[in-house]
């Protein structure tokens, strides 16, 4: 029983306990969602006015830019009208100034047109005055203006010319005769202090074999030494039915020198055969090489040449073994710069820039076979190279008038140079084959169609040649050089260069009547 009741009271009382919890929790949840819902509208509120505020802002912004937006335009507005006012006023300003010089200019336009007026007639009473003394002038003298005039004109040129002709004879007698009588003391002089020994070398030279029986060897077995010493020296052996001698035969004086030597060298050993040929040709290359050095020293030592540069003096060596028309051209050389030397000092000009000149005016013959050009040209192009004075090289380029002459020294040279070569026995080419190698080349460009004229000039290095202008135009001169030069080359055989020089000239007269 009491357990029973114990068991109805605590039933009782966990029933209160959650009956009275309910209510509890129902009390704290009301108040929970009321204080929620309140802040809920707090926040509703708070943004309302932060919205409200923001809105605010936000307009009085837009105002404040619209504000500033219509006043930069208004600004704009008023330079722009600004500078369109100062446009106006200088557009109107030139207008004005334009006026001005129009009438200004209509002006002087005005007074211009009286003054000619009043020129006009300022003019026509001269030539009435003219008129009138003139006829007065005619009426006392008896004679017309015009025969006054060419009375006067004839005896006046009658006076001048008799006093000019007498003044002109007068010189001119006067300043052949002085200079007839000094060319001749100073060519006589420099010919009688200066003289040379002179030897003939031609493109041949002949070497003596002791017998016949030496051509054998010299052949050698299916002709290997003959072939050798051809090809090491380039030099042409001749052997015929000459008794006890062989023809060296070449262009190149100085290989053909070495072969001479080389080829003596050999007959005296006695050993021929490939191997010894090389030897003996290296050896005379090596001995020519001294004396060409030793030659061209001493050709500058004789003249009193100092300071050349070692290649001009080895080019001036090479000269030895050079020849034209059968003159030895360093002896030629050492000749010319005695000769210029010797005039020069007669004449009290620099005998030093004369010799060196004369010495190098031939220089380029040294080296003419190999190099394309005439020797004047090479010459020149060598004197450059090894850093010779340009009086030097100008002195040399004018010897033979392809270049002109640039000082008294380069007459001289020319002169010693045509003195030289005109001495009697200094050259094998007679007058006779000098005018007749000329006379050929005129003839072949005589022979020329549309050739007028021509004229072979510098010894036959040069031919000028005159066209007809009917036939040949500016275009077609070019094409007749080019013709003549060819049929030269195929017809012709000559040393060096000739220029072919076309001239093509028109003119027109008329006469006024």
């Amino acid at each position: 029983m009491e357990t029973g009741i114990v068991v109805l009271l605590v039933i009782v009382t966990l029933v209160a306990g959650l009956l009275i919890g309910y209510i509890i929790r129902k009390n704290v949840g009301e108040k929970a969602i009321g204080s929620a819902e309140q802040r809920a509208k707090n926040l509703i509120l708070d943004a309302e006015n932060k919205s409200e505020t923001i809105k605010k802002e936000i307009t009085i912004e837009a105002k404040e830019e619209a504000h500033r937006m219509r006043n930069e335009a208004e600004r704009e507005v008023r330079e722009r009208r600004a500078e369109i006012q100062r446009s106006e006023k200088r557009l109107i300003q030139k207008e004005e100034a334009i006026d001005r010089k129009t009438d200004n200019i209509e002006k002087k336009e005005e007074s211009i047109v009286r003054k000619e007026q009043q020129l006009v007639e300022k003019n026509k009473e001269l030539d009435n005055f003219l008129e009138k003394q003139i006829a007065e002038l005619e009426r006392i003298s008896g004679y017309t203006a015009d025969e006054a005039k060419q009375l006067l004109l004839a005896n006046v040129e009658k006076e001048v010319r008799c006093e000019a002709s007498v003044m002109i004879k007068d010189i001119e007698s006067k300043a052949k005769e002085e200079a007839d009588k000094k060319a001749k003391e100073i060519i006589v002089g420099a010919i009688q202090r200066c003289a040379a020994d002179h030897v003939a070398e031609t493109t041949v030279s002949v070497v003596p074999l002791p017998n016949d029986e030496m051509k054998g060897r010299i052949i050698g077995r299916e002709g290997r030494n003959i072939r050798t010493i051809e090809t090491l020296t380039g030099i042409d052996l001749i052997i015929d039915d000459t008794p006890e001698a062989v023809i060296l035969s070449g262009f190149d004086p100085v290989r053909r020198e070495v072969a001479r030597l080389s080829l003596e060298k050999l007959i005296v050993d006695g050993r021929i055969h490939p191997a010894r040929i090389e030897e003996m040709v290296e050896k005379s290359q090596r001995e020519v090489n001294n004396i060409i050095k030793e030659e061209g020293e001493q050709a500058a030592f004789d003249v009193g040449i100092h300071n050349l540069h070692p290649e001009l003096i080895k080019l001036l060596g090479r000269l030895k073994y050079r020849t034209s028309y059968g003159q030895n051209v360093l002896k030629h050389s050492v000749e010319v710069a005695h000769l210029a030397g010797l005039m020069a000092s007669e004449l009290e000009l620099d005998t030093r820039l004369a010799k060196r000149a004369g010495l190098l005016h031939d220089i380029g013959k040294a080296i003419d076979h190999e190099v394309e050009g005439t020797h004047v040209d090479i010459g020149i192009d060598l004197l450059r190279k090894y850093k010779e004075s340009q009086a030097v090289i100008d002195g040399m380029a004018a010897h033979h008038g392809d270049y002109e002459a640039k000082s008294i020294e380069a007459i001289l040279i020319a002169a010693a140079d045509a003195l030289s070569a005109a001495r009697p026995g200094a050259r094998r080419e007679t007058l006779e084959t000098y005018i007749k190698r000329l006379q050929t080349l005129e003839e072949i460009a005589n022979t020329t169609e549309g050739v007028e004229r021509s004229f072979a000039i510098q010894a036959g290095r040069e031919i000028r040649i005159i066209a007809k202008p009917e036939d040949v135009n500016d275009e077609g001169i070019v094409l007749l050089a080019r013709e003549i030069s060819q049929k030269i080359e195929s017809e012709r055989e000559y040393p060096g260069q000739i220029k072919v020089n076309v001239l093509r000239e028109t003119r027109a007269t008329e006469y006024a009547k």
